[in-house]
């Protein structure tokens, strides 16, 4: 409650609203900036989160009828969530597009049309194209990430890779300990490195010593407790060919070898979409075009 739409409609960004309390506040802003507001509208068809409830709907409906008559609003889109899309064979799929279509057969029996209206995120987008209506909004798939791991990549490619450099190389004697608690007790002489990345950065706490780090095209397993800023992985005895500064790779595609997203997701128990969007802290996302590491 009492949220101010004025920066974004000064911004030029386009609005979704999901109760009438939202449309009042934006309608307010409009008045306060003199910027008529490009609003969705999000509507719930069963997921039971967020949107406009069906029994609150037609109220909804008509309190846009008013906004649209003293052209405070234009009607950018009608949306909603899906709840089952990850099951494309799942009969509650087609009850919520019924719905949904309802909701848009209704709204423009009372004159009103929203420019798109859209239902499909990325598991609909990818296996059930008859739910696409004016458009789609697809999340984990835009990472090259299949939405449904048990159907395959879906002709996707993981677009994503974590990476630090190495910060420091030193040795560690046959039966000392690294990192808090000693977890990890080296069994001979080796040699470990120091990733300058940890928890708070988005690397799970819970994957020390079971992720691997790939530098230098080979992986090397991570050893001892991640702290919350660094951990260490242990690059074994004899000849070391790892130096400070060297690229490492925490997880990425796949295409070098090193660990997916997938990968680690399965050593947590979760899903990839936690894992792609975890990474945060002093990580720097870049974006580059497509064929540039």
């Amino acid at each position: 409650p009492g949220i101010d739409f004025g920066p974004a409609l000064l911004a030029d960004v386009d609005i979704a609203v999901s109760s009438e309390r939202q449309l009042d506040e934006l309608i307010d802003a409009v008045r306060r900036t003199g910027r008529t507001a490009a609003v969705t509208v999000k509507v719930d068809t069963g997921l039971n989160r967020n949107g406009v409830a069906p029994e609150h709907y037609p109220s909804m409906l008509t309190a846009l009828q008013q906004a649209v008559a003293e052209d405070v609003v234009r009607l950018r889109g009608l949306m909603s969530h899906m709840v089952y899309a990850d099951q494309p064979d799942n009969p509650i799929n087609d009850v919520q597009a019924q719905r949904f279509a309802d909701m848009v057969t209704l709204a423009r029996s009372q004159g009103l049309w929203f420019e798109v209206v859209h239902l499909s995120n990325s598991s609909a987008t990818l296996s059930r194209p008859d739910l696409a209506f004016d458009m789609v909004r697809p999340g984990i798939a835009v990472y090259g990430l299949s939405p449904v791991p048990a159907l395959g990549d879906m002709g996707l490619m993981p677009a994503m890779t974590v990476k630090c450099a190495v910060a420091l190389v030193k040795s560690v004697r046959a039966g000392e300990g690294v990192s808090y608690a000693h977890t990890w007790i080296a069994n001979r002489d080796t040699t470990v490195a120091l990733m300058p990345i940890g928890y708070a950065d988005g690397v799970f706490r819970s994957l020390g010593g079971r992720l691997d780090v790939l530098i230098n095209g080979r992986r090397r397993p991570g050893v001892g407790r991640i702290c919350m800023d660094q951990f260490m992985v242990d690059l074994g005895p004899g000849h070391v060919d790892v130096a400070e500064g060297d690229e490492a790779i925490l997880f990425g595609p796949g295409s070098r070898g090193e660990p997916t997203a997938q990968e680690w997701a399965d050593l947590l128990g979760t899903i990839h979409y936690e894992v792609v969007t975890s990474p945060r802290g002093r990580i720097t996302r870049t974006y580059r075009e497509a064929g540039n590491r």
